[in-house]
Formats: structure tokens, C-alpha cells, sequence
């Protein structure tokens, strides 16, 4: 069965973004090795607003050979956007209803495991769900004060246990996690 991997950078205090959507804290370092990442997909989950900027988002022409490749491989998955609001994409398949039921009949197929990309209002949605089979949260070594945090409004506890930890020259420690049984 598929699994569904949250793979998400964060601040040291928590945020996923800034007060004003801002990610330009993000470190790209080449030794985390995203495209061995990517090619254990076949599928990525977005919300709206996210697919809406990322995607069918194209690098600039004059971008790095490195970032082409990257947006060549994530755009050769196959993708899901969940949101209120019916839309017909070629795409993308849009998911408005009975989220559980779908993902776990996503979950069923054959194939690659799933990107949980985001946005946050979507991210929150599968962990009050129970959907995220595996988290796999960058630290960047980095704090905000303020921001969109990772974990909010939690109806309960959610217990992780460490699987993994990964450190990067950059300062980034990526730590990977599967809910407690």
C-alpha cells in the first residue's frame, strides 16, 4: 500500500512559512537529495491555493539545469487538489468530497508512495484525519517569531515515533517520524 509522506521544510520555531506567505528561508542543499525523494513518488496531494502557485509552475528559462530537472520530475507526477470549489484541470484530479475515502482508495493502488504537499489548511486536514503515514520535517536552521505554524489547532495529542534523523552541513536537521501505533 501507498504511503502518504508529509515532506515539509520548517523553521526551529515551527512555522512553515511567514507572516506574509515567505519561504526564502528555505536552504536548498543538494545534500538532502530530493530527487531520490521524488522518485519514490508517483503522486502528489495539494490544496488549492497551493497548486494554483505551484502546480504547473515553470522555472525561468535562464534557471539552472538542476531546478528544471526538479520541476520536470515533480511535474511528471500525477496530482490531486483538494478544495471546495469543483474545477476540471487536465492536470489534476479535484478531490471536493469525502477526503478519507478517497485517499485511502489512492492509498490502495499500485504504484509510488504521496507527496502531502500542502497547503496548511490542507495539512492540517490529514493529520485531524490520521492520513500522514510518514512525516518528514526539515529543520532549517532558521526562527520567524511568527508565521503559519506547522501544527495548529490540534483536537489532540499526536504522538510520533522517530525513525530517522538526518544532518546536513547546511545546518538543516531533517527528522523523519511515523505516527505512534
Amino acid at each position: 500500500m501507498k504511503k502518504v509522506i508529509l515532506d515539509l521544510a520548517v523553521t526551529l520555531d515551527g512555522f512553515i512559512e511567514g507572516p506574509n506567505g515567505e519561504i526564502d528561508w528555505c536552504i536548498m542543499d543538494d545534500e538532502i537529495d530530493f530527487d531520490a525523494f521524488l522518485s519514490g513518488i508517483d503522486t502528489i496531494f495539494y490544496g488549492r491555493v497551493s497548486y494554483n502557485f505551484w502546480g504547473n509552475y515553470e522555472p525561468e528559462a535562464n534557471a539552472s539545469k538542476a531546478e528544471q530537472m526538479l520541476w520536470k520530475g515533480v511535474h511528471s507526477k500525477k496530482k490531486y487538489v483538494f478544495s471546495s470549489q469543483s474545477n476540471q484541470n487536465s492536470n489534476a484530479t479535484f478531490i471536493n468530497s469525502d477526503i478519507a475515502t478517497k485517499v485511502n482508495e489512492i492509498k490502495a493502488q499500485s504504484g509510488g508512495d504521496i507527496w502531502l504537499y500542502g497547503g496548511a489548511s490542507l495539512i492540517k486536514t490529514f493529520i485531524q484525519l490520521n492520513l500522514i503515514d510518514t512525516y518528514r520535517i526539515s529543520v532549517h536552521p532558521i526562527a520567524l517569531g511568527s508565521g503559519k505554524p506547522l501544527f495548529e489547532d490540534l483536537k489532540e495529542r499526536l504522538e510520533l515515533t522517530l525513525l530517522k534523523t538526518n544532518i546536513f552541513k547546511s545546518g538543516v536537521v531533517q527528522l523523519i517520524y511515523e505516527p505512534t501505533k
